[in-house]
């Protein structure tokens, strides 16, 4: 299956999702990290898996021209994580989101992928904002965000499950 490469950076490429990475995700999700920061997505099969990333991450690059995009280590081609814009019906903006599995943290790969999310919001896709959740416990996520220029707005439970979120919020200045 094809794929778009949204981003490159001078370690990693950000590529669009396909349903061939349908078991690396099913992985990822899965991975204890993932359930206690993000949340558990009950998928067990790969097939569950391959459905849920045609009816989300690809679906919002079809409609919105962004999603969560695969991160590539370039040097091997590895897949290591996820990281993009995700779309939202509880929030005005995008919000960025970011995952990789454990043996790829404390390498500074999720700040060089979030880092090229947001370049990539800002003068790629022109968006004005983009917002950033996470839960009040999680200061990696919370020190990510601020390095990335995002500042705490509020506290929230947003749907679906009504989880305690702080919401962070970046402007970008619009030139013209």
């Amino acid at each position: 299956m094809s794929f778009v490469i949204v981003r490159e950076t001078p370690r990693l490429r950000l590529r669009s999702v396909t349903v061939d990475d349908a078991a690396f995700y099913l992985e990822l999700v899965n991975d204890p990290s993932w359930v206690a920061n993000i949340g558990y997505r009950n998928l067990h099969t790969v097939e569950a898996a391959r459905a849920a990333l045609e009816t989300g991450a690809m679906a919002q690059f079809r409609e919105h021209g962004y999603s969560l995009c695969m991160i590539e280590r370039r040097s091997d081609g590895a897949t290591i994580g996820m990281a993009g814009l995700v779309r939202r019906a509880s929030l005005p903006g995008p919000d960025i989101g970011y995952a990789l599995r454990p043996p790829y943290w404390g390498q500074g790969y999720a700040y060089e992928a979030a880092a090229a999310v947001m370049d990539h919001a800002e003068h790629a896709l022109g968006i004005a904002s983009v917002y950033g959740i996470t839960a009040p416990h999680n200061q990696v996520s919370i020190n990510l965000l601020n390095k990335l220029g995002l500042r705490y707005e509020r506290f929230s439970r947003l749907p679906p499950d009504a989880k305690d979120t702080n919401i962070y919020r970046r402007d970008f200045r619009r030139h013209g």
